[in-house]
């Protein structure tokens, strides 16, 4: 008999997926997602090599275009368009032997399964969002919204914009609320032990703690989460043992790997689904070999995906700097392409993008795979029991 929570790893048991008859691919990203820019400066702190030149585009941008770098309100956009990414997901599932119900989680809109819904192929897509609830004055938390009802979710989408301009903790738990009384939703709480706006572990540890106090009764899952490192999904697993929570998979994709783990399912619909989650307690995430990867290179490789070029790709997802945007001197935000003199890059930034490119080369690529190995004991820390 099937254990209603368990945690499955495809490279060690290549029969998990025997009792199934689905797969559930959920939190993905795509060209619908607006992405901050943080990672370049993140890519700057962590290789000494990139810091000058960064520090190069922005002092050319400021003086030669009397436009200085603004990353509050830059952002980027996911290579990938709404077909695409369905048709990603799908595939990967078809390939395990199951049907495939995928869960596109935009940032803050509903685009994307919209949109999708037109294709005849993905008319039953779900539609969800993954919120970014501020939380605490200094963060925010990512949630993950699923299966809104269809008539109201521009309605709640609106909810949610007038709670991110005016933030109440009290008026959040109230939206919860009503969210949780409607039975075909689910809410996910995404990458609950991750530090993203870098307020320090303990503080977020603390809000963490608030928020479940205030609103856990209306959290029905935990994820795991695909683009996050071993440890720490680990500590993800003892706060679902803290909590009673259960966990479920979401791949978080951005780039062009299809998600690291998928849920095990028999339900041939996602409220079917939802109703495994919420009612039954069952859930059975298995994560997929990209996920035994060294998870700085995995990490290396999405970014890569955000600046490669896709020339087979619709017009406006071909090139790195369509997909991203800037304001002008105007303060008009516009794709990158548009903002340069006759919508070629500046030399010294081409010439930055092949070094971070370098990176991702055969030789380059399988030297820091090796570097950036993790042990065997590390690999398996989550477990295979029941969870």
């Amino acid at each position: 008999m099937t254990a209603l929570r368990r945690i499955s790893y495809l490279w060690k048991d290549q029969q998990a997926c025997n009792e199934y008859t689905t797969g559930v691919s959920l939190h993905s990203h795509t060209n619908q997602s607006k992405e901050t820019l943080d990672f370049l400066a993140n890519l700057g702190a962590q290789y000494r090599l990139l810091r000058p030149i960064l520090h190069e585009a922005e002092r050319r941008s400021r003086e030669r275009h009397n436009t200085p770098v603004n990353y509050a309100a830059a952002y980027w956009t996911p290579p990938l368009t709404p077909r695409l990414a369905f048709d990603l997901e799908s595939r990967q599932i078809h390939n395990l032997g199951l049907m495939p119900l995928v869960s596109i989680t935009d940032h803050d809109n509903i685009n994307a399964p919209m949109l999708l819904r037109t294709v005849a192929s993905a008319r039953h897509i779900p539609v969800s969002v993954e919120w970014s609830a501020p939380y605490g004055g200094d963060q925010a938390f990512h949630l993950g919204i699923h299966n809104l009802p269809s008539e109201s979710g521009a309605a709640w989408m609106k909810i949610f914009e007038e709670y991110t301009a005016n933030p109440d903790e009290a008026k959040l738990t109230e939206i919860l609320a009503a969210l949780h009384a409607l039975p075909n939703v689910l809410i996910v709480f995404n990458h609950p032990m991750w530090d993203l706006y870098l307020i320090g572990c303990a503080k977020h540890k603390q809000r963490v703690e608030s928020f479940m106090m205030a609103n856990g009764e209306y959290m029905h899952a935990l994820e795991l989460n695909g683009l996050r490192h071993w440890e720490e999904n680990r500590a993800v697993k003892k706060m679902a043992q803290q909590w009673n929570k259960l966990l479920i998979s979401g791949g978080d994709r951005h780039g062009v790997e299809p998600n690291a783990n998928v849920n095990l399912s028999t339900a041939s619909t996602f409220t079917e689904f939802v109703h495994e989650i919420r009612y039954e307690d069952r859930s059975h995430v298995l994560f997929m070999p990209q996920y035994a990867e060294p998870w700085k290179h995995r990490i290396l490789e999405s970014t890569l995906d955000a600046i490669r070029d896709y020339p087979d790709f619709p017009q406006g997802s071909r090139h790195w700097d369509e997909r991203v945007f800037h304001p002008d001197q105007n303060g008009v935000v516009r794709p990158l392409r548009e903002l340069w003199p006759d919508q070629k890059a500046p030399s010294y930034l081409e010439l930055g993008i092949k070094a971070v490119r370098l990176m991702g080369s055969r030789p380059v690529a399988g030297g820091l795979r090796m570097a950036w190995s993790e042990s065997r004991e590390l690999r398996f820390a989550l477990g295979e029991e029941i969870v």
